[in-house]
């Protein structure tokens, strides 16, 4: 069988060399295609259910809101385990399924349930299920800072103190509090990097939310004979707007419009709550309103300091460095629109990182080439011998990209591991075979397509063999399961994929390249002088032995 496939491959050069110009091109795109990560996603199958119940205990949360959602949501296909946690206002579930069921379609079958379990929940309780992200979906943070900036130019910025570039005036510092620099981040930079290609959510962190505070005296609502129902439902009923139909005047038509929407203090504090003794009684008759920060839980610190800012959650199944380099372009987008002086500023990039796996392959790979260029020069003195194999070693690479795409295996440090780790297997396929057909067209003095096809049947049905049984050897990684299994089977599968690349390169495009290339005058390894070197040196342990 083997034999057939090199006859086959050196009767029909054209058709081979065609044919892996095509997997190069084909490999090639499939290797800018491919998600690039630092790491392997080890994390669990799993969807989270968010809910949100203002005020209420622990106990609370759990017997009315979990419980009835929990009982619900089981039985989902695929369902290997679902946990809760309940706290106060607050409460999560974390549903775990079987690995191989499809993200998206958990998800589907999921909110079919929610819809379902709605009517058992008490009112205004509605349930979120958390964004379409993993563990390692969280690739860039950023804070959202004061900075400096031009007096007479605000949209450009600048993060140290000194002169304008435009004018040459002294820059002035911005001086937004924290409450401020939320807001912003809230109701502008957030909704904006929420555009991003492959972006799922954008989780504010850090600062103030502001909000409305009514501090209610209770000497003041019995004096008024006002109780804090009344007051509740008459702010609640004032913050709205209301459309009406419109009027015609002179030919033109007006619309009629109810204005309610708070926007001020002052708006709160005029809302009529009820009446005493004919005259009515306003909210800043029996309450204080002030503007001031939500209660929080949590803080973010940079370097000693509190800020704000954001995290941005990739998309399963997106692409790390698109998802960042998307990002990155939305930031210079709408900084012109921050106020004058804040700035968004990376303190998180995860592009970095995963640059590094790349270089260290790309290394590993230009360091076994010229390994491999300098072995082959110095013991066959052949230039053209060394320049095959450093035509198979990327070949080899590209079809593990090839079939890493479709197997959806993500690139990572793992997965580029098992390619670095195959390549020295490579290497030797490639040298050996090529050696060996030097060989014996230096003995023959003339590059014949029967040589050729001689010396390669010679090695070529023990240098197949002998990989496979080097793949073999990395079956039992494929049964590991859980974590284990995630973390390692990219390792095993890409350097199942180089090697076997590298078994089909050695019997198929080599010899075919040895046929073309080999031209000339060929010298025997027995004639070079440091082969015969080591010759001597190995000989007398050879015979000992």
């Amino acid at each position: 069988m083997i034999n057939k496939i090199i006859e086959y491959s050196l009767r029909n050069k054209f058709l081979v060399i065609a044919l892996f110009i095509l997997i190069i091109g084909w490999g090639y795109w499939a290797l800018t295609k491919t998600p690039i990560d630092a790491i392997p996603d080890i994390g669990e199958n799993q969807q989270i259910i968010f809910v949100d119940w203002p005020g209420r205990s622990p106990k609370d949360i759990e017997d009315q809101v979990v419980y009835p959602l929990t009982i619900n949501l089981m039985g989902i296909p695929g369902m290997k385990v679902i946990r809760s946690n309940s706290m106060f206002s607050f409460g999560m579930i974390n549903i775990i399924f079987e690995e191989g069921i499809d993200f998206y379609w958990s998800r589907t079958r999921i909110l079919e349930r929610l819809n379902f379990a709605q009517k058992d929940l008490p009112e205004g309780v509605f349930p979120q299920l958390g964004p379409d992200a993993t563990a390692l979906g969280q690739v860039f943070w950023y804070t959202v800072e004061n900075g400096y900036y031009c007096p007479d130019h605000p949209k450009l910025r600048y993060q140290e103190p000194g002169r304008c570039s435009e004018d040459g005036k002294e820059l002035v510092r911005s001086d937004y509090n924290l409450g401020e620099l939320r807001s912003t981040q809230d109701w502008y930079v957030r909704y904006q990097l929420n555009a991003a290609k492959g972006v799922s959510e954008v989780a504010s962190v850090g600062g103030f939310v502001k909000q409305y505070q009514i501090d209610v005296d209770p000497n003041k609502l019995l004096a008024y004979h006002v109780n804090l129902h009344s007051m509740f439902n008459a702010v609640r009923n004032s913050n709205i707007d209301v459309g009406a139909k419109v009027i015609e005047k002179s030919g033109a038509e007006f619309i009629v419009r109810g204005l309610g929407f708070i926007k001020t203090v002052e708006d709160i504090e005029d809302i009529v709550i009820g009446s005493h003794e004919g005259v009515p009684v306003y909210v800043k008759n029996v309450a204080q309103v002030t503007l001031g920060p939500d209660f929080r839980r949590g803080a973010l610190d940079k370097e000693g300091a509190e800020v704000t800012g954001g995290v941005i959650l990739m998309r399963y199944g997106e692409n790390p460095l698109r998802v960042i380099e998307a990002v990155k372009k939305k930031i210079m987008e709408i900084t012109p629109g921050l106020p004058p002086g804040v700035q968004i500023v990376p303190f998180y990039d995860r592009t970095q990182l995963i640059n590094r796996a790349i270089d260290n392959l790309k290394e590993t790979l230009l360091e076994e080439i010229v390994v491999a260029v300098i072995i082959i020069l110095l013991f066959l003195g052949h230039f053209r011998s060394s320049l095959i194999v450093s035509i198979v070693l990327p070949v080899g690479v590209l079809i593990s990209f090839l079939v890493m795409y479709y197997l959806k295996i993500p690139s990572n440090i793992m997965s580029l591991g098992g390619i670095a780790i195959a390549i020295g297997v490579m290497v030797d396929a490639g040298i050996v075979m090529t050696e060996n057909i030097s060989r014996h067209v230096a003995l023959s003095g003339e590059n014949r397509l029967s040589t050729v096809l001689m010396a390669s049947k010679e090695v070529g049905s023990a240098i197949f063999f002998a990989i496979l049984i080097i793949v073999v050897a990395f079956i039992p990684v494929f049964s590991l399961r859980g974590q284990a299994g995630k973390l390692f089977s990219p390792l095993a599968f890409t350097k199942t994929f180089a090697m076997l690349g590298s078994a089909v390169l050695a019997i198929t495009l080599v010899p075919v390249l040895c046929s073309i290339f080999l031209r000339g005058k060929m010298r025997l390894p027995e004639k070079n002088l440091l082969t015969r070197i080591l010759m001597r040196l190995y000989e007398p342990v050879l015979r000992f032995s």
